[in-house]
């Protein structure tokens, strides 16, 4: 359907191969440094249809996207979520590598299974701490024993997990290296992220969550023998191999290690709205010329135009003076 080459370039020579997709803004946690306690989410009416996330991915693969990554919010509350999930998986080796999501784990023990059976064969789980208490203080009301559950799951159905913790000074950063041998005895590989500034939280309690992963790794590096390596997922990740537990450790930095040089992502939200860097505010609407005509002509004219202009980086700061998040909307909205 589309007139020109089956791939996007950005002004910068990066070819776009990694489309993130929020399939809602809505999430069963409230963890403290992502959303406020009280959230006001989108009405349904303005939310993509699954039929229409299908059409819109399913454009993407056409003009040479190679991973999709379904997230949210949580995208396993979306209703009917398993629907999109198996219609995309017909893409996987007509086009598509690579079909995943990240979840919070809450919903896993009811579709680690189908989730496989679809296709995917690996999942980021979202996990900041294996403390039940301090797990329901940081989600605000999440119940710990249901992600193990959801993790035993997972394993059943053969998928490989990684694990992503957000670095919060003060309140896991005490619990790193109890992650990493958990995380090695399990199998699972485990990558830190760093806070950052998105959505009013609380502007006072993101600055005292930072930690630089800089910090983190020097003190890291006093227990395990760290070797660098060259991976590449196609996410942020820089990597390291943990020499004591074989598995490998990643590090997430968007406020110490700019990694925008290598950036081949976008994300698109729940209603149809094309972000070209997360860390900044310039988004184009794709749900107008998804509706616009039968054919994806329109669309992939919108996609074309908006990779166009995709920015060389982000702008993420976390500075004390400046009492607002670097980009206003929560993180929920973009898609994790």
């Amino acid at each position: 359907m589309s007139d020109g080459p089956a791939h996007l370039t950005d002004p910068f020579g990066r070819d776009i191969r990694y489309l993130r997709v929020s399939v809602t803004d809505r999430c069963d946690l409230r963890c403290v440094y992502c959303m406020a306690e009280t959230m006001h989410f989108l009405p349904k009416a303005e939310l993509l249809t699954l039929e229409e996330l299908d059409r819109l991915c399913t454009a993407f693969v056409r003009l040479g996207v190679r991973k999709l990554r379904l997230t949210g919010g949580e995208p396993l509350v979306r209703r009917n979520i398993m629907d999109l999930v198996r219609n995309l998986g017909r893409h996987l080796g007509d086009g598509l590598d690579e079909l995943t999501l990240t979840t919070n784990g809450t919903q896993l023990a009811g579709k680690a299974a189908d989730l496989a059976a679809a296709g995917v064969r690996r999942i980021n789980v979202s996990l900041d701490t294996l403390d039940p208490a301090k797990y329901r203080a940081l989600t605000r009301w999440g119940d710990f024993a249901r992600v193990m559950d959801g993790l035993a799951a997972a394993d059943d159905a053969g998928l490989r997990v990684k694990i992503n913790a957000v670095a919060l000074r003060g309140v896991n950063d005490d619990e790193a290296d109890r992650l990493i041998a958990w995380c090695g005895d399990r199998g699972y590989d485990l990558t830190f992220i760093e806070v950052m500034p998105m959505g009013e939280i609380g502007s006072e309690a993101r600055l005292d969550q930072y930690l630089p992963l800089s910090i983190l790794r020097g003190r890291l590096a006093q227990r395990w023998t760290l070797e660098d390596v060259p991976l590449r997922t196609g996410g942020p990740a820089r990597y390291a191999r943990v020499t004591e537990t074989g598995g490998l450790l990643g590090f997430i930095t968007p406020m110490t290690h700019n990694f925008c040089a290598a950036c081949n992502r976008v994300r698109v939200t729940c209603t149809g709205t094309l972000y070209m860097c997360l860390g900044q505010e310039d988004a184009a609407d794709l749900r107008a010329p998804l509706r616009q005509a039968d054919n994806d002509v329109p669309l992939e004219a919108a996609i074309r135009a908006a990779i166009a202009r995709k920015p060389a980086g982000h702008d993420f700061v976390i500075d004390r003076r400046q009492k607002r998040p670097a980009v206003g909307r929560h993180m929920s909205v973009t898609g994790g």
